[in-house]
């Protein structure tokens, strides 16, 4: 499935491990999100993993970009012990933080290894080739296609694969009756040939960018539910960690590992796309602040009056970050695109209450006359095209993924709409008043309504 494509479940192999799906009913069948559903059977399922020795994970279908777990540490060091180790002290900080679980790492527990050694001393007198050897063992265990059958209903021919029967190749007796031909015609049984010697499997090495790493691997299902907070509280504990020289651990929240003979901690993850995502979304909304500013002073031939316009915008925060509080919503990559959103509406409102009252100032009305006739002839189409946007995102607000999308909406246009026409006509009055209205209508100005 999905899950197993993004977490690489689909790579694992052998008795040991296994998948099980639970489909749900409809959600208007059932009272519990899936979410829910799943914090629930955890705890249910840890004590069953912890008396037969067994690691389990509830996992969901991921709704964002593939990552191989919510948290993520990725263990640099200059050799593979180093890295054990480190990698083992950060896994018990995993399992010891409140709300971390489905704790697990990169590190295969220690298997037994059986090596057939070829004596080359009796193959040599057998007229044996060590390379014959190994390779009647490889088409023993994984076989070998030896012809084709030809079938009337398959496009292509069905391949005929030799290779012996699961019950002879699941020993090492087995395998050690299999008879080779010597040079003299003669057969030969491995077993005069070999000799087998029990060792210990060396654990998987895995690379990231030519580097070898290790990783370690957990879950959030706390309170708070981002990785951000799972990371703050691990942070004085991690900072404890030294490696085999003494040095304290290297920590990095992004980017990747300048020095290889320094052990590093690099936090991947949802952290990363978390990061990467407000990034590019702060760069871009730096980008549409400057756009507005150079729109706007196109448009009213001044470096002051933009600024005045554009001060609204912070002014949705107001009503953003507390909606999300109260709402219990987080404050996701959806709602900072409402946010970026709601900069160009407020700043088109900003713009009919400043055109509105330099048109008025130009009829020859006075200062205060005009920012307050401003303020009332422009509160029906303001306050109409606030309606329509909380309308619009009312329709998705029950949304999981696009909630903080409509949160932002919804919250931040009704706040700083209601800012906005008391701000803008206060600001822009201070402002022509230290200016003078000469120098705010030094432009023509048009006659007509803009609007």
């Amino acid at each position: 499935n999905f899950n197993g494509l993004v977490r690489h479940y689909f790579l694992r192999s052998g008795p040991l491990v296994a998948d099980l799906q639970i489909n749900l009913r409809p959600k208007h069948e059932r009272s519990r999100a899936s979410h829910a559903f799943a914090k629930q059977l955890r705890p249910r399922l840890a004590p069953i993993a912890a008396r037969y020795g067994a690691n389990v994970k509830v996992t969901e279908v991921p709704p964002g970009p593939p990552v191989l777990s919510t948290l993520v540490a990725e263990i640099y060091a200059p050799s593979l012990a180093q890295r054990l180790v480190l990698a083992e002290r950060v896994r018990q900080i995993f399992q010891a933080t409140p709300g971390v679980v489905d704790v697990d790492s990169y590190i295969e527990g220690p298997g037994p290894q059986l090596d057939l050694e070829v004596d080359r001393e009796k193959a040599a007198r057998a007229g044996v080739s060590p390379e014959f050897v190994a390779r009647t063992l490889r088409v023993a265990l994984a076989g070998a296609p030896a012809a084709h059958l030809a079938d009337s209903r398959s496009r292509e021919g069905v391949p005929i694969v030799l290779r012996l029967g699961r019950a002879q190749r699941s020993s090492v007796e087995g395998l050690l009756a299999i008879d080779v031909r010597g040079s003299s015609g003669n057969l030969v049984p491995l077993s005069e040939l070999v000799r087998p010697v029990a060792t210990q499997q060396a654990p998987f090495v895995y690379h990231k960018d030519l580097r070898p790493v290790t990783y370690v691997v957990g879950d959030v299902a706390g309170v708070a539910e981002s990785p951000v907070y799972a990371l703050l509280d691990m942070g004085d504990e991690v900072a404890k960690i030294r490696d085999a020289s003494g040095r304290p651990l290297e920590i990095l929240f992004s980017g990747r590992p300048a020095d290889g003979t320094r052990s590093t901690l690099l936090w991947d993850g949802e952290w990363q796309i978390t990061h990467d995502v407000f990034l590019d979304m702060g760069i871009a909304f730096g980008v549409v602040l400057i756009l507005i500013y150079l729109l706007v002073v196109g448009w009213f031939r001044s470096f002051v009056t933009p600024l005045v316009i554009m001060a609204p915008i912070p002014l949705t925060l107001i009503g953003i970050i507390p909606a999300h509080a109260i709402g219990g919503v987080f404050f996701t990559a959806t709602s900072m695109i409402g946010f970026i959103a709601l900069a160009g509406v407020i700043v088109r409102n900003s713009i009919l209450l400043v055109d509105f009252v330099n048109l008025e100032l130009a009829a020859g009305k006075p200062l205060a006359a005009a920012v307050t006739q401003a303020a009332a002839v422009r509160f029906r189409p303001i306050a109409l095209t606030a309606a329509a946007l909380v309308v619009g995102g009312g329709v998705i607000l029950l949304d999981p993924i696009f909630q903080g999308l409509a949160v932002a909406l919804i919250a931040g246009v009704v706040v700083s709409t209601a800012l906005t026409l008391v701000v803008i006509p206060l600001l822009y009055y201070m402002y022509v008043s230290t200016v003078g209205v000469d120098r705010v209508l030094a432009r023509p100005v048009d006659s007509g309504d803009p609007s």
